[in-house]
């Protein structure tokens, strides 16, 4: 596969004489082929079918030789001068540039051998398979059971790399890892029927299947499942308890992995899109955990209560504030999202086409992951994006985060951001490939904070439970900074949440162990909607009276996801153009 790739980048050549515009044009078709034959599963989620029976190469001689590929790409993109390109056109070289610069600056660190963190591995993103991939006709499950049936291969890739990582040092401390084995046994656990892998054949029969052929295909996914992805998964959850725990790092914290200073700082550059140091970016988190807990103290005041620390003990500790069964929650969760949904027009004037639905997380990850997330859709492929919400330890899920909870993960966060991006006009790789966690996430945390003018806090409780999210989201500036360039312990770092968010317990663990085994991620949340809070204020002070909220929010989503100083110079022109309107 790769070595296709590797010739199409010296097959394709531009005339001597070409304007830039056309040599840019070039690369970026070159790089979206390849990128679609790289990532094989992303391509027929956007259906395009051509790689529909291969999964990606993980193996580290395959990282290289995509590295390679990458290189060779932005090479070519370097020497494109940029005098007579468009400002798009600027853009567009500029988040290509990004991407590949990354991907090669990335994989010539060690953690690159790092597969799994408590927030995903290998083994949880092959078990959603079907969930991510179009599954219509007889030819999209044929293809299905071909992926199921390359897993061993992957799986054997997966063991080696692990092995090297061991050997080397780069390992996660286990004490962030919780049970990490079970949520590998747990994807497999039970009948063959009752998995997730086999979830696409309770679906319709496809109309091009005759009956014998649907239950002769059934029969081939429970097989594959029985005899082929249940020994694989044993298989490895078998080789962390033996030969990954007994040498798991004794202390957190990516400095004290091999060449961990270098990396961590490589991390934060990259979720930040800025060149911000781990100290300063610690210093901002400190400077906004300050600004936060005096408006935490006065919505406690403002409620009746002494003071913040009363009010959450309260929050903590009363069951009324929480759902006594799953369903319950969903529900609350489900009734929250419409009631954002009826307020949407108000506040944007552009509204994407895909929908979203609503997911329990699943079981076996459940307990020892994160609150919620969401997995993106694909409006080509007819997947819808999902809202995951978890449903384990129910006395640690307070109803009165959902308003923020869902503003972040649902709409007008992720999903709104995500299934708009599919609609712009924009090269395929900025629609479908490009991500920038400060962006992303930054405009999910800026959606939390839009939540207060379209009055989804409208009681004390859920007011405390936005500015704990938002309290958590500049802890993580501090923790995360501390764990991993000022060697914070794990304890250091719960006490820090504890003492200053309104999170439960089991949040704060779950969340500590995720920025202990994830290094860097956690930054772009705040770091992102610091800069968008300040681009709207800096819109506003230059409109005055022409400032309009619903096309300022959708300049700043119709650039796509972008590095943060891109976006700065997309709205400072914004800005230009609607003074001269």
């Amino acid at each position: 596969m790769r070595f296709f790739a590797t010739a199409l980048l010296v097959a394709v050549s531009t005339p001597a004489l070409a304007a830039p515009s056309d040599d840019l044009k070039a690369v970026i078709s070159d790089h979206w082929q390849w990128w679609l034959k790289e990532n094989p599963v992303a391509a027929t989620s956007l259906s395009v079918r051509d790689y529909d029976d291969k999964v990606s190469d993980i193996s580290l001689a395959a990282q290289d030789r995509s590295a390679k590929d990458a290189q060779g790409l932005l090479d070519r993109l370097t020497a494109i001068p940029e005098a007579d390109l468009s400002d798009t056109e600027r853009a567009n070289k500029g988040v290509l540039a990004r991407i590949l610069s990354e991907q090669i600056e990335g994989n010539r660190f060690g953690q690159r051998t790092m597969l799994f963190t408590t927030y995903e591995n290998p083994y949880q993103s092959f078990a959603g398979l079907g969930d991510y991939v179009p599954l219509f006709t007889a030819r999209n499950y044929r293809s299905y059971l071909a992926r199921l049936s390359q897993f061993p291969k992957m799986n054997a890739d997966i063991i080696a790399i692990t092995k090297q990582a061991i050997a080397r040092g780069f390992v996660q401390p286990c004490d962030a890892m919780g049970a990490f084995e079970r949520t590998i046994d747990g994807a497999v656990a039970g009948p063959a029927e009752e998995t997730r892998f086999y979830g696409p054949f309770k679906r319709a029969k496809p109309a091009d299947l005759t009956d014998a052929e649907w239950a002769e295909m059934k029969a081939e996914a429970i097989r594959l499942i029985r005899d082929v992805l249940t020994p694989a998964y044993h298989q490895f959850s078998a080789f962390y308890v033996k030969d990954y725990q007994p040498k798991c790092a004794k202390r957190v914290g990516a400095s004290f992995l091999p060449g961990g200073p270098a990396y961590y700082a490589f991390r934060a550059r990259t979720h930040t899109t800025t060149n911000l140091t781990p100290d300063q970016i610690h210093q901002i988190g400190l400077s906004e955990v300050t600004r936060i807990l005096k408006r935490m103290d006065e919505v406690a005041k403002s409620a009746g209560y002494p003071d913040r620390q009363t009010m959450i003990a309260k929050l903590r500790s009363d069951p009324a504030y929480y759902a006594t069964t799953p369903e319950q929650l969903m529900q609350a969760a489900a009734r929250q999202a419409k009631l954002i949904d009826g307020k949407l027009p108000q506040y944007f004037g552009k509204l994407p086409r895909l929908t979203y639905g609503l997911r329990e997380i699943p079981k076996e990850t459940a307990e020892t992951t994160t609150t919620a997330y969401y997995a993106s859709g694909s409006l080509a492929g007819g997947i819808a994006g999902f809202y995951y919400v978890n449903t384990s330890k129910l006395n640690q899920r307070p109803i009165y985060e959902l308003p923020a909870l869902t503003a972040h993960e649902a709409v007008p966060g992720h999903h709104f951001q995500g299934a708009l991006q599919q609609e712009i006009d924009l090269p395929d790789f900025r629609k479908h490939a490009a991500w920038f966690t400060a962006y992303g996430e930054g405009w999910g945390l800026y959606s939390e904070y839009l939540g207060e003018e379209m009055g989804l806090y409208d009681t004390p409780e859920k007011m405390m439970g936005r500015l704990s999210y938002e309290m958590w989201r500049a802890c993580r500036l501090v923790v995360d900074t501390g764990l991993h360039s000022k060697g914070w312990t794990k304890a250091q770092a719960i006490k820090f949440m504890t003492e200053n968010s309104a999170l439960s317990a089991a949040n704060i663990e779950a969340e500590v162990n995720r920025y202990i085994s994830w290094p860097g991620q956690a930054l772009g949340y705040k770091i992102g909607e610091i800069k968008i809070r300040e681009l709207r204020a800096k819109a506003e002070a230059a409109l005055g009276p022409k400032f309009d909220l619903r096309r300022f929010h959708d300049a700043v989503l119709g650039q796509g996801a972008v590095p943060l100083d891109v976006l700065e110079s997309a709205i400072t022109r914004w800005i230009a153009a609607e003074q001269a309107r």
